[in-house]
């Protein structure tokens, strides 16, 4: 196997075959931090996050190693999880104030749960297609 087998993928992500096995880093350390996009497992040394498929890993660097700055992590790293998050809670606070004098306990629970989660969902995964187009143009 030569490393011309390498391959770049979006994202600046490298495909690493399995039988370049030898080149992992002894040091990796399993991890569940990280989106594990179908993974089996994944890894993380320093800034490094592997993630281990079939027969390959892909690796890419994060600028923010997040077990050292998980804050740091999610605005440099992964700003759609926080903005995710952050429409969610908006979202949900909201819904609580202007419905809270005028239906039911569970119904206040249900709703700001409900409209949470769906606003939560549409800010992260708009978030995350603006991350990607804006990686693609560089």
């Amino acid at each position: 196997m030569q490393l011309l087998d390498l391959a770049i993928m979006p994202g600046d992500e490298i495909k690493v075959p399995k039988e370049l096995r030898e080149f992992m880093l002894e040091k990796a350390e399993e991890t569940f931090l990280g989106q594990k996009n179908g993974a089996q497992k994944q890894y993380r040394y320093g800034n490094l996050h592997i993630r281990e498929y079939g027969d390959n890993f892909l690796v890419h660097t994060d600028k923010i190693d997040p077990r050292k700055d998980p804050i740091g992590h999610l605005v440099y790293d992964a700003p759609e999880v926080l903005i995710g998050l952050a429409c969610a809670i908006f979202t949900g606070s909201q819904t609580v104030k202007k419905i809270i004098d005028k239906k039911p306990k569970k119904f206040v629970i249900a709703s700001a749960l409900t409209s949470s989660i769906v606003s939560g969902y549409l800010g992260y995964v708009a978030t995350k297609k603006i991350k990607n187009y804006l990686e693609k143009v560089k």
